[in-house]
């Protein structure tokens, strides 16, 4: 095949260009991935260069896989010369060749994310540093940004007295790994860049050795990434990188879209080649996109277009609410999938955050319609939201031994897996709850337990009595926070990290479902609330190939698309999320992951926001995102009001309690309840095996039986 078919003229220009650095600007849906392959298959096939003079970087092993299939394509067997694959796994292969320099053994492991934190905690450890003062996932996040950034322990000047802890945890974290022949993720990169420095024959080796360099996702190296093809480019100069400055949006991870910039100052002759024509959208969703990535100064002015004929204009809609925006949503997907503009799983949701996901999730399963998670755990199965039911169950009920066994140490109380494990052995030899025998061991002197762990199993058994007795009294907003008070739920889980944070983000938005349940009387008001929540959690697991909507945050929807895209919460303090309004830096990346979501889009694109939204708890009117009034508004149409479709449904269609129905994913079942809703109705089924489900009727595709 001819590699330069069907190139478009600046695809071919950035393909052709044999000798020097050539720095490739690539807008979403450009054909990146295609200039890529193509390119290294031009300088193989058509300047007979060797394949293993050729590096190819990519940043995931998907993508890696990706190239070398399309290059196979291409190139046939001789794909299998050339070095290509990610960052951390070409240096992962040059230490196990060189490492001996560095004292890295060549049979040396790679510790994965737990081990990594194991060794954290015996760092601590051995430094007789708390680890619940000094979390050690926080310790751990700031030792990889300082690997990340190239700054070794000695060279790490602190500042405050957190920063002195983190240096000299990162010390003794860096003697563990040599102990133990261990080598992290970051220390791929960064031994490398100092067996590079350190050891210029070994370089030269290697910079010999590579004559042209192609690098993937530019925007998103790190300093250590960033230096390493520097170093590995210097004596060539044919270092081929493509990115695009827009599409940065993982600056908490280290990326730094300014290399960008670095490289044209130190590749001053370089070429470069902007991809503007877009594959993948209609103009008009790229109006909207180039509308508002415009405002963003740090960046090299380019403008997306399209050959494309038409477009479908793009929908802003208000809702009132976070419930009426999701129902939107839903229904809105089962209008175009019922006119045929759309198949379920043409249809992508995304948000800012994770926990905007739990009303969209609820709106999906009380409307009969699956869908799937991408990048994130459902709200319901998230680990600190089943902490906090757990302890909500225990309250309601102490004999709820799972529950009991959940947090009996969380947040840590020093109670150990062989304490915890003995106290269980203990209650089945006498055929006793858990519960009833830390009651029994505050009556008895004899007991399998030494002095310290009985005394903190009868502290949690007094925290757990003191949580009951209040939970009569007040209502369940209340009870959890009390909850989260006594129990130090909210130290343990913000820990100093983005994840903690985002952790602490879903517990808040927790409290909004535990307000809906204010007007009811305490004692009923925690019955009804448990009963809901296990109602709406009880989903069955969903194939991931299957064809349904995909739920997702912005920060996954990175390299996917999908032909229908509705992007919810566009609210300021959602998007831009207010834990950026004071630093211009993350202002602008916002901006860029905004831009990042609506260029998934190929066909529809629906911009969702709130007039009055209940968040973490607390219910005020929102302002819509300041992105929205960047939109000219020819490129707008206003979404029609939702009208029930139920004028058009058959009389048979009408259900009434007792009647057995079966359902496309639940089964067969029996209808409970029928309530009317706007015309519709809104039908509680009994299923075999399934549960209790409330579905709206107009869309639950229920057949009689």
């Amino acid at each position: 095949m001819d590699i330069l078919t069907d190139l478009n003229p600046a695809q071919r220009e950035a393909v052709t260009i044999v000798e020097g650095p050539v720095l490739v600007l690539a807008g979403p849906g450009s054909g990146k991935t295609r200039v890529l392959t193509h390119r290294v298959a031009y300088l193989v096939r058509e300047c007979g260069i060797p394949p293993y003079r050729i590096m190819a970087v990519t940043f995931t092993n998907k993508a890696a896989h990706e190239m070398r299939a399309r290059l196979h394509t291409l190139l046939g067997p001789q794909v299998r010369r050339l070095t290509l694959g990610t960052f951390h796994a070409i240096c992962a292969r040059i230490l196990r060749r060189e490492g001996e320099r560095l004292g890295i053994p060549s049979d040396y492991v790679i510790y994965d994310s737990s081990d990594q934190r194991s060794l954290v905690r015996q760092a601590l450890k051995d430094l007789n540093l708390d680890d619940k003062t000094y979390r050690p996932q926080a310790i751990h996040g700031a030792i990889s940004r300082l690997k990340n950034e190239l700054i070794p322990p000695d060279k790490f000047q602190t500042q405050t007295y957190w920063q002195e802890i983190v240096r000299r945890v990162y010390a003794r974290y860096q003697e563990l790994l040599g102990e133990n022949d261990a080598l992290d993720f970051d220390d791929l990169l960064m031994r490398t860049v100092q067996l590079f420095r350190d050891h210029p024959e070994v370089l030269q080796k290697y910079q010999r050795r590579y004559a042209h360099i192609l690098v993937d996702e530019w925007q998103d190296t790190n300093t250590a990434q960033y230096e390493l093809v520097r170093l590995l480019g210097n004596e060539h100069r044919n270092v081929f990188v493509v990115g695009d400055e827009d599409q940065s949006i993982y600056r908490f991870r280290g990326a730094d879209y300014r290399n960008v910039q670095r490289f044209r100052q130190d590749f001053p002759e370089a070429r470069v080649v902007l991809l503007e024509q877009s594959y993948r959208s209609p103009q008009v969703i790229l109006d909207v996109a180039n509308a508002i990535i415009s405002h963003n100064t740090r960046r090299q002015p380019k403008r997306l277009w399209t050959a494309r004929q038409g477009g479908v204009p793009v929908t802003i809609y208000e809702a009132y609410n976070e419930i009426e925006e999701a129902q939107f949503v839903v229904r809105e997907i089962a209008r175009l999938v019922r006119e045929g503009l759309a198949r379920p799983g043409d249809c992508a949701v995304m948000y800012r955050t994770n926990a905007q996901s739990r009303a969209l999730e609820e709106a999906f399963m009380r409307q009969g319609m699956p869908y799937k998670l991408v990048g994130a755990t459902r709200f319901y199965a998230r680990r600190e939201i089943k902490d906090i039911l757990a302890y909500l169950r225990l309250i309601h009920n102490p004999e709820d031994r799972v529950s009991l066994r959940r947090v009996i140490n969380v947040p840590p109380r020093k109670l150990g897996s062989k304490t915890v494990a003995r106290l269980v052995t203990w209650a089945m030899e006498q055929g006793i709850s858990e519960y009833a025998a830390l009651q029994r061991l505050r009556e008895v002197e004899e007991s399998p337990f030494g002095t310290l762990a009985r005394k903190r199993l009868l502290a949690f058994l007094d925290l757990l009595e003191e949580l009951r007795a209040t939970s009569r009294q007040v209502g369940v907003l209340d009870l959890l926070d009390l909850v989260l008070e006594r129990t130090g739920y909210e130290r343990y889980i913000r820990d100093g990290t983005e994840e903690g944070e985002d952790r602490w983000e879903n517990i808040k938005e927790l409290r909004t479902v535990a307000a809906e349940y204010e007007g009811l009387a305490p004692p009923e008001a925690l019955t009804t609330f448990l009963e809901e929540v296990a109602l709406v959690s009880d989903v069955d697991n969903l194939d991931a190939e299957a064809d349904v909507p995909t739920l997702l945050t912005l920060h996954s929807a990175k390299g996917l698309e999908f032909p229908v895209v509705f992007i919810v919460g566009m609210e300021e303090g959602l998007l831009p999320h207010s834990r950026s309004f004071d630093d211009p830096e993350a202002m602008e990346e916002e901006r860029r992951l905004c831009y990042v979501g609506i260029t998934r889009a190929k066909e529809r694109l629906y911009l969702v926001y709130a007039f009055r939204r209940t968040i973490y708890g607390y219910s005020e009117v929102s302002e819509p995102s300041r992105y929205l009034a960047d939109i000219p508004p020819h490129l707008v149409a206003g979404a029609e009001p939702w009208k029930p479709g139920a004028e058009s449904r058959k009389e048979e269609e009408i259900f009434a309690p007792g009647e057995r129905v079966r359902h496309p994913t639940f089964g067969e079942g029996i209808v409970v309840e029928c309530k009317p809703v706007s015309g519709d109705q809104e039908l509680t089924v009994a299923f075999e095996g399934n549960g209790l489900k409330r579905l709206l009727a107009s869309m639950a595709r229920l057949t009689k039986l």
